[in-house]
């Protein structure tokens, strides 16, 4: 049995003796509204013009990501950057704790730090200016609270360790200022990225309108930052087969790669997202039950703390079912030959974290090579010796060094977008090497 599925969080597909009632939503948003913080554009002018006589904040392009993430409501409820007391539950109770008693997930903090010179410059102002990394006024921060940055409880708090070489702390965390601001968004207009990709990047409350429009009565998500191989393909599949045989009529597919920040070895957003167009492009997966989309958040590499975050983020996009594997948002340990988290605990934490009880949690067991049937297939440990897996190491040493990956690993057009983009990586560090002169 590949996907197993919780007993106390199952949701059966509506009976009637007529045709079934499509629900105009699946599953509630947190806080029962998806949060919309992009102004209407008959504001946009006169608040824009506000802002200009507002002191400003700088943002980084990760913080630019966190301000897409807020503004389109997959945090809902949250209406901003975290104040002090929202910080404090999401960092020490992975949740929050709404005004009629109720509790919402809300794994990781979503802040804004600024140094020193910044609240300086801020002094007794209730509202700001956030400004982007080109200069461009983004959105206002309003009814603001700053508070003291501890990096050190923020970092072992939300991973676990405090060992250095953790992607995200080094890029985003370390080198951020000692304070962090809070308050309420509003956004001046949708943030846009312009990089051929746009498209691809649909809000939650666009998201919840495809799956009525498609008249989905189960809509099971997929996250991940890697190539679609055929073993994810299996898994996919075989999730909507067992929806089938439980009684939904049209289970549709939230294929949903993750698009801000990654660590520098993953493969880029515009690669990833080339490839898994191949894979609907060659059957693999079906595009008329199948959505991509991009999710704009950044990536943590946080382990059990993490995929709680993933998991509330796709309620709020309409999801109520959630697909969670081995060792979700977790990484190698950056400094010793081990994982860093234990690879069963995404699962478990998420069949019991707070705040999630309406998703129906869905894992599942692992896909390897079968090199007897030559394809990807559930591991079955009673003939482990069959089974081949392929890291992602693995994965690019192939690509990197030309050769073909075992038939039936992935679909040809989606390897031949990873071999190109490894020869282009190959070209591009070939230019970079110093020149050697000879005597």
């Amino acid at each position: 049995m590949s996907v197993t599925i919780k007993p106390r969080r199952m949701q059966a597909p509506v009976q009637s003796s007529s045709t079934p009632v499509i629900k105009s939503s699946l599953i509630e948003p947190d806080g029962g509204v998806v949060v919309d913080l992009v102004l209407p554009e008959s504001e946009r002018e006169a608040k824009t013009a506000e802002a200009e006589s507002m002191p400003k904040v700088r943002l980084t392009k990760i913080d630019m990501e966190w301000v897409h993430v807020i503004s389109e409501g997959w945090a809902s409820p949250l209406k901003g950057f975290m104040r002090e007391d929202e910080y404090l539950q999401s960092l020490h109770f992975n949740s929050l704790r709404m005004k009629d008693g109720s509790i919402v997930n809300m794994s990781l903090p979503i802040v804004l730090a600024i140094d020193d010179e910044t609240k300086e410059g801020i002094g007794s102002s209730s509202d700001v200016g956030l400004v982007g990394p080109d200069g461009d006024l983004i959105a206002i921060l309003r009814s603001i609270q700053i508070y003291k940055h501890n990096k050190e409880e923020r970092i072992a708090r939300t991973w676990g360790t405090s060992a250095p070489g953790l992607p995200y702390v080094e890029e985003v965390v370390t080198p951020a200022g000692n304070w962090l601001i809070g308050g309420d968004l509003e956004v001046l207009k949708p943030i846009k990225y312009n990089d051929g990709l746009d498209h691809y990047r649909i809000s939650p409350k666009q998201l919840r309108k495809e799956f009525d429009k498609r008249k989905a009565d189960a809509v099971f998500a997929f996250q991940l930052r890697n190539p679609v191989h055929n073993g994810h393909a299996l898994l996919m599949n075989d999730t909507r087969r067992r929806l089938l045989e439980m009684g939904f009529r049209n289970p549709i597919l939230l294929l949903h790669p993750l698009g801000g920040f990654t660590k520098a070895d993953d493969v880029p957003l515009n690669v990833r997202m080339e490839q898994h167009s191949k894979v609907l492009e060659d059957g693999v997966l079906d595009p008329e039950t199948t959505i991509v989309a991009i999710f704009p958040s950044p990536m943590h590499y946080a382990g059990p703390t993490e995929v709680q975050w993933h998991a509330k983020a796709r309620i709020n996009a309409g999801a109520n079912f959630y697909i969670v594997g081995r060792d979700p948002a977790g990484m190698g340990h950056p400094t010793e030959k081990r994982d860093l988290y234990d690879p069963d605990h995404g699962k478990k934490v998420l069949s019991m974290a707070p705040g999630l009880e309406k998703l129906n949690i869905l894992p599942f067991h692992v896909a390897a090579y079968d090199t007897v049937a030559k394809k990807m297939a559930f591991f079955d440990p009673s003939r482990a010796k069959d089974f081949l897996f392929i890291s992602g190491t693995k994965m690019r040493t192939y690509a990197r060094n030309g050769e073909n990956p075992p038939d039936g690993f992935m679909c040809p057009g989606g390897w031949e977008v990873l071999v190109k983009y490894y020869e282009s990586l190959e070209a591009e560090e070939a230019t970079q090497q110093p020149a050697v002169l000879s005597s």
